[in-house]
């Protein structure tokens, strides 16, 4: 085995948006009595998900699946209009973690609704984030450089672009530009819409790639951020695998390989980091170097539901009396 070094990225792992959802539920765990509904997986992280499971979460994909009255955790992706609506017909008592820069593009999805604009969102179809947005407003989804160059809108010389937060920056500029040859008036968001960590977490990868043999990113495969960072290594020029954690690992990544690069998405614990480092190491890894990178000092407070929760306990207690009497 040839590996004599791992480089570690910095920033790596979880965003203040993936510490806030995961606080959420951990706080509505010690705040309510069982069960806790989750809608979607809480963030994008088999590991993460699992451990909420053994400690009596229910992760449901449809709001029908729970119980009216239920103590329901909306995901840290967002949820769109109708979703809010059908859980006030449900009488659930919401508690939201959405990350708030996925608010943040739910209320450019309106405000230029409301302005007029022709609406566009840079995403990925099926994604739980794209589908929240597009809830917010009529908007056409453009994934490819192929979609928009293909791409009819109803008033092109009013036509504004919106984005998941979570993509590669250099994908979103590829069809920025390609949306801009077709409308030339097309406008951006006031401020860029692809999150802090994201952009961090890629310009992390990309100095790690000039300075190692092959990459992992640590993250699920269902994780978008993760999947990004993986695709920014490989067009650094570096071969590039997404592990959910060590038992992923196959030796044959690394032949010829001296250094390996280590990172995580946004929704990797760095507990699963560590363990994926104690595996390079027992491979003949000799020196973990964390390289120097930008510090995120972002933190986002919780839900006005988890500070205030007596109400929700008491409608609750309410409602078990009432199924008694």
């Amino acid at each position: 085995m040839s590996i004599k070094k791992v480089m570690l990225a910095k920033p790596r792992g979880f965003c203040a948006g993936v510490v806030r959802a995961i606080d959420i539920v951990d706080k509505a765990l010690d705040l309510f009595p069982p069960p806790i509904y989750v809608f979607h997986e809480i963030v994008h992280n088999r590991y993460v998900v699992d451990d909420f499971i053994n400690r009596g979460v229910i992760f449901v994909e449809s709001l029908e699946e729970m119980p009216n009255g239920a103590v329901a955790v909306f995901s840290a992706h967002g949820v769109s209009p109708q979703m809010r609506d059908l859980a006030a017909r449900k009488s659930l008592h919401v508690i939201d973690a959405t990350c708030p820069l996925v608010t943040k593009v739910h209320l450019e999805a309106l405000r230029f609704a409301r302005e007029g604009y022709s609406l566009v969102l840079i995403g990925h179809p099926g994604h739980e984030e794209v589908e929240g947005t597009m809830g917010e407003a009529p908007m056409q989804l453009v994934s490819t450089v192929e979609d928009a160059e293909r791409l009819v809108v109803p008033n092109p010389d009013k036509i504004v672009y919106i984005t998941q937060t979570t993509l590669s920056l250099k994908d979103v500029a590829q069809i920025v530009e390609a949306l801009k040859r077709r409308f030339p008036r097309l406008q951006a968001p006031a401020k860029d819409d692809i999150c802090y960590a994201t952009q961090n977490r890629q310009n992390a990868v990309e100095e790690m790639a000039e300075r190692v043999d092959v990459a992992l990113v640590v993250g699920s495969q269902n994780s978008s951020n993760s999947q990004r960072l993986c695709e920014v290594a490989r067009a650094a020029g570096v071969e590039a695998y997404l592990v959910n954690d060590e038992t992923d690992i196959d030796p044959l990544w690394f032949e010829g390989a001296e250094i390996v690069g280590v990172t995580a998405g946004a929704s990797a614990p760095e507990e699963l980091i560590a363990r994926v480092l104690d595996h390079l190491r027992s491979m003949g890894a000799a020196l973990i170097e964390e390289m120097e990178g930008r510090d995120e000092d972002v933190h986002f407070a919780l839900p006005q539901e988890l500070l205030h929760p007596v109400k929700i306990q008491i409608e609750r207690r309410r409602e078990d009396l009432s199924e008694r009497a």
